[in-house]
């Protein structure tokens, strides 16, 4: 889905996605207007074609768009997305996320641990025991919700610090002190139980 594209474009009643993104952010606290509701009629089809091309799915696609454009809107209301000529980079990139987070299953989610294994410096003897699973994931659970978003977009899906920031609306050395920040804390919390157990 070429969002990037068809965002750039310019409707004579209320300019581009940039500029909409501009009226949203500059309205005050509580009070929604006619830009939001245009920006959401323009992206919703590109979201939900989105959705149905990774989804399969009608109803799934739905909620994918509401969810998105949700998040969306929000970013704008709050100030988060800094760079409105970048709307659209910001909503392919919740659509990657949300579309992520909703494929996470039972088998993912070993999958992404056993990539967490992988790259967490834990030098242990051959007479430790194995890494326990379920205190990973109690302490993945643990990272705040931007933290987890870097983890497992760096090292599940494998995405280089420059595309996440694209996604999340960071710069890439915020990215790459997120990703070291959260690392951090997922060896002490690795650590703590280890000590406790």
């Amino acid at each position: 889905m070429e969002l990037t594209t068809k965002a750039a474009g310019h409707d004579a009643s209320h300019g581009s996605d940039a500029n909409l993104a501009r009226q949203i952010a500059l309205l005050p606290p509580g009070q929604a207007g006619d830009a939001e509701a245009e920006l959401y009629r323009r992206l919703a089809p590109r979201v939900r074609l989105y959705g149905l091309r990774h989804l399969r799915d009608e109803q799934a696609a739905a909620d994918l768009t509401q969810e998105v454009l949700l998040i969306v809107l929000e970013a704008l209301r709050i100030g988060r997305l800094r760079e409105p000529d970048k709307v659209a980079s910001f909503v392919l990139g919740t659509c990657r996320m949300v579309v992520l987070n909703l494929r996470r299953g039972t088998s993912r989610r070993m999958e992404l641990l056993e990539q967490f294994s992988r790259n967490l410096p834990v030098a242990a003897p051959a007479s430790e025991p194995p890494l326990d699973r379920e205190r990973l994931t109690r302490c993945v659970e643990g990272l705040s919700e931007r933290e987890r978003s870097v983890v497992i977009m760096s090292f599940y899906d494998e995405r280089s610090a420059a595309e996440v920031a694209v996604f999340l609306g960071l710069s890439q050395a915020n990215v790459r002190v997120i990703r070291h920040r959260a690392l951090s804390r997922l060896r002490e919390c690795m650590s703590e139980a280890n000590a406790s157990g």
